[in-house]
């Protein structure tokens, strides 16, 4: 399940924090007491600008009446006068000669004017009242004072500013009010977030409690299964080992012998079956010609699924490459095989094809390989049951469970996907889409026999299991290789110091101390480059970063011939200087 992502700081969020009716009465108050502050402050503005628009137009109307004043002109002057009363705010104005006599002007009711001119209007004055301005401006002609101007104006009216105050209290109190809503909202909300919160904790912890309880009941059903068969395996070599001390019959111990390699072979099948189920095998992926592969699978095929059923293969010549394990992959087809096989008791016809799947915008090339049967088919409620390890529709003894499931491991740890397609009654189609790759498919093969050690090749064991150690040393010894065993990495360092007269170091990956297999490989390159390593393991999650680092790997259990192969290649590379 996923979790909602974490909610952006916001003045909402701000809100939803402090979400109680205490701080929305605050936040309230608050927006209350600014909206007054801000009223109050606008108040004080508009008075002043008004001021400054009737001391211009007294001063324009002082500049305007000088020439009438000085010629004692009464129309030109009260035509002067006269025009200000198409301004409604203007209450009085009036103009005085220089003896301070009133010379003409206009009053409206209520507002007198003074006959005459105020005392102290020698200079220009400015004063204001609750409700009015008063300006006064004298009349110059040069340096000649020639009389004054009075100019009384009102400020702005009552249902003006009334309206205007109205307008901030509804946007004050509007505002209050979605305070107060979004508060209650986002409390509510919190709340609700916290339920649901404590609600997906307790899913959460239940589908934990389920999970544990799959896995719990998988690892019952896969250990129960490896046993079974382990235990058949080691009775088989422990039951050929008694018989071979007890008799003395030469082709009856190769017999035994016969059956102990087979057992352990059987063994090492099964354990890659399980790795490559849980996708921790350490594959070896080299690039292959899928239809050249495919096609030499012909023999094995006809002879693991009998005579009653046909193989029919359609593989163009131009089918892309792949990089894979070429072993796994044969395992992989042969698996789907025996289970077409199975599932067409009286015969039938097993198709395998292949086609290149271009890719488009983000979707990479993929080629597809499907094996199609026509047999009884798989029920719906079962398609996604048949990859699961140990699950089998065969009789006891006929089937461990693990041949489809080694297929969806390996398929996913090669970055590919796997596809079922099935109708019941009519057959099933079993398609592997795996990733192209744009590299040359390799010619190369390995050698048939073991090759021998040239000259005198000394090599460092590293394995701290005394068994294993005494089992690796002896195959290097019957291949022509002085061994020298340390048990750990710390140990084969302090070997090495010492002095280099190795050609490879052969250590095992997991091992107790401070320095793993991989970090001892890294620094035997960096510090003593002349000396070859190779690593070996039964089972590493770490097995990927060997194959990164180009540091040869050798899977556990390995054979004499494995070995000598492997480690033919290793010295060739490191006395050719090759990666």
């Amino acid at each position: 399940m996923t979790q909602a992502p974490e909610n952006r700081l916001s003045m909402g969020n701000i809100i939803g924090q402090m979400a109680t009716p205490l701080s929305a009465v605050l936040i309230a108050l608050f927006l209350l007491a600014a909206g007054l502050a801000a009223t109050f402050q606008l108040e004080q503005l508009g008075r002043l600008e008004k001021l400054r628009q009737v001391t211009v137009q007294a001063q324009i109307l002082a500049s305007g009446i000088a020439a009438p004043l000085a010629f004692e002109d009464d129309v030109a002057l009260r035509e002067y006068l006269n025009a200000l009363k198409t301004d409604p705010q203007i209450v009085a104005v009036a103009a005085y000669d220089g003896h301070g006599d009133f010379a003409a002007g206009f009053a409206r009711p209520p507002a007198r004017l003074p006959p005459h001119f105020p005392k102290g209007g020698e200079s220009a004055k400015q004063e204001s009242s609750a409700n009015s301005l008063i300006v006064t401006i004298p009349v110059m002609q040069g340096s000649t004072r020639l009389g004054s101007v009075y100019l009384l104006s009102t400020v702005d009216s009552l249902s003006r500013r009334l309206t205007r105050y109205l307008g901030i209290a509804v946007i004050v109190v509007a505002a209050s009010v979605l305070i107060v809503m979004l508060t209650a909202s986002y409390s509510s909300l919190r709340h609700a977030h916290q339920k649901l919160q404590a609600e997906i904790a307790s899913r959460q912890q239940a589908e934990e409690a389920l999970r544990q309880s799959q896995k719990m009941e998988a690892m019952g059903q896969l250990t129960g299964g490896v046993a079974h068969d382990f235990n058949n395996l080691l009775m088989i070599a422990s039951g050929g080992l008694d018989l071979m001390e007890r008799t003395h019959d030469q082709a009856r111990q190769e017999k035994l012998k016969a059956g102990i390699r087979q057992a352990l072979d059987r063994g090492a099948k099964l354990t890659r079956q399980l790795l490559a189920f849980a996708r921790r095998t350490p594959l070896h992926p080299e690039v292959i010609d899928l239809r050249e592969r495919i096609r030499g699978m012909d023999a094995l095929l006809e002879r693991s699924l009998g005579e009653s059923i046909e193989v029919a293969m359609h593989l163009p010549a131009d089918l892309w490459p792949v990089e894979l394990d070429a072993s796994e992959l044969e395992v992989a087809i042969l698996n789907i095989a025996l289970n077409a096989r199975d599932a067409m008791p009286r015969g039938g016809t097993i198709i395998i094809e292949g086609t290149n799947l271009p890719g488009g915008d983000d979707a990479p090339d993929q080629v597809r390989i499907a094996v199609t049967d026509s047999g009884v088919g798989i029920p719906a409620d079962l398609v996604n049951t048949i990859f699961e390890p140990f699950y089998t529709t065969k009789p006891a003894g006929q089937g461990t469970g693990l041949g489809l499931s080694q297929v969806y491991g390996f398929v996913r740890a090669s970055g590919g996907e796997v596809l079922v397609d099935s109708i019941v009654g009519k057959g099933t189609a079993i398609t592997l889409l795996l990733p192209r790759s744009l590299l040359t498919p390799s010619k190369t093969g390995l050698p048939a026999d073991p090759v021998a050690a040239l000259g005198r090749q000394r090599i460092l064991l590293v394995e701290d299991d005394d068994t294993v150690a005494d089992t690796v040393g002896g195959m290097l010894t019957i291949l022509g290789y002085e061994a020298e065993r340390v048990g750990n990495g710390d140990d084969a360092l302090h070997r090495l110091e010492r002095g280099t007269d190795f050609s490879l170091v052969l250590s095992d990956m997991i091992m107790p101390g401070d320095v793993s297999g991989m970090e001892l490989a890294l620094s035997i390159r960096k510090r003593w480059p002349r000396v070859a390593t190779m690593l070996m393991t039964g089972y590493s999650a770490a097995a990927a970063s060997a194959a990164k680092e180009g540091v040869p790997l050798l899977a556990k259990p390995f054979t004499i011939q494995d070995l000598s192969v492997r480690l033919a290649i290793a010295l060739d590379q490191t006395a050719t200087g090759k990666p």
